[in-house]
């Protein structure tokens, strides 16, 4: 009896300091969506997806509560229509016209600047990982 307490033990001490390393890890790691979002959508969108960012009284249109999106698609976040919306290449008509900036084109443009020496160097895979990283932060807003 006592042996198995003994491995019980051993299993939840492991389990412990397993939680707690990767805490440290996770503390350490770069929130590249968060990162993409406050500097290229917070300023229109505000900080939580409100659509409140301090560039919203200068807009024409209204900007959208991004946190609200699953809940208006039935519950469903809807990632293929965030992405496109984001990359631009797409016109959206649920979006309106083209008021939000291109971003695909954009990211593009900056990756071929940061990456232009590199011998594997693709741009369309640097902005479309940009990209996604962004549309599952939006995810993450969801009901906040």
């Amino acid at each position: 009896m006592s042996r198995g307490r003994t491995g019980f033990t051993a299993v939840a001490m492991w389990a412990v300091l397993a939680a707690s390393a990767g805490q440290a890890l996770a503390a350490d790691r770069v929130d590249v969506g968060k990162n993409e979002y406050e500097n290229a959508c917070a300023v229109c969108h505000g900080a939580l997806g409100k659509g409140d960012g301090p560039m919203q009284t200068q807009l024409t249109r209204r900007v959208p509560d991004l946190t609200v999106l699953a809940r208006a698609n039935n519950g469903v976040f809807p990632f293929d229509l965030v992405y496109q919306t984001i990359d631009g290449r797409r016109e959206v008509g649920a979006h309106g016209s083209r008021d939000m900036p291109v971003w695909g084109r954009t990211f593009r443009m900056q990756s071929s600047v940061y990456f232009e020496n590199h011998p594997v160097y693709d741009r369309e895979s640097a902005a479309r990982s940009r990209i996604l990283a962004l549309t599952e932060y939006v995810f993450r807003l969801q009901g906040k």
